[in-house]
């Protein structure tokens, strides 16, 4: 039976009840989202809340963080309880479709349900988690607009073949790409993932790349120098 819970130097997050457990995706996303500047971040499809413990780590922001299950929210919000980010951590039951507020966001932030092409899950919570018929890329991107500041930026780790269709919605959306770095597992491996980001400003794109492993189970330098902020 593996772990129920991960525990980073800050703090520990309980994923038992999740659908999607603590992942190199979410660490990669919730390391590398630039929240300097961010006083209010949403994180779309919260799960175990990692990502947004991650960000009240990494910033002095007061977080919204979102799910749509009923099972995750209530562990989000338990991992939430029991950390030293407590105060500036909102969790929120509901469909990002139907969700409001009354301020905008400097940031937003999502590991979002991306298995398009896969056959669904059996298990109904996992199923909403991993596939995007509950959330789109385009409403996550629309809808995301109207809730980011002026300066706001929107922060997302994806399947590296993803990135046209994503690039293609983010222009409908008035939307540009000013940060992306792909992800390889290792350093002669094939692009796994990619984190994008965009704002409402149009500036030339920073472009890098990070590979995970120099070998089996040894962390290259970039990864670590990352993450040392959290992995014990």
């Amino acid at each position: 039976m593996s772990n129920p819970y991960f525990r980073f130097k800050q703090f520990t997050v309980f994923h038992d009840q999740c659908a999607m457990k603590v992942g190199t995706d979410g660490v990669l996303l919730g390391a590398w989202a630039d929240c300097s500047q961010a006083a209010k971040i949403l994180d779309i499809g919260t799960g175990s809340g990692l990502i947004a413990l991650m960000l009240a780590q990494r910033s002095n922001a007061l977080i919204d963080a979102l799910d749509i299950d009923e099972n995750a929210c209530k562990q989000a919000k338990y991992n939430v309880e029991n950390s030293i980010f407590k105060e500036r951590i909102q969790v929120i039951q509901s469909d990002f479709n139907d969700f409001n507020a009354d301020y905008k966001y400097d940031l937003i932030v999502s590991n979002p349900p991306y298995f398009t092409n896969s056959l669904p899950a059996p298990d109904k919570q996992r199923n909403i988690a991993r596939h995007n018929h509950a959330l789109s890329f385009e409403i996550l991107l629309k809808k995301s607009t109207t809730l980011l500041t002026e300066k706001g930026k929107i922060a997302l780790i994806l399947p590296y073949d993803a990135e046209n269709q994503m690039q293609s919605f983010a222009e409908n959306s008035g939307l540009f790409l000013c940060r992306k770095t792909v992800v390889l597992p290792k350093p002669d491996a094939a692009p796994k993932r990619i984190l994008l980001e965009y704002s409402k400003t149009k500036t030339k794109p920073e472009i890098s790349e990070i590979y995970i492993e120099k070998e089996r189970h040894v962390y290259s330098d970039d990864f670590r120098k990352l993450t040392e902020g959290f992995y014990l």
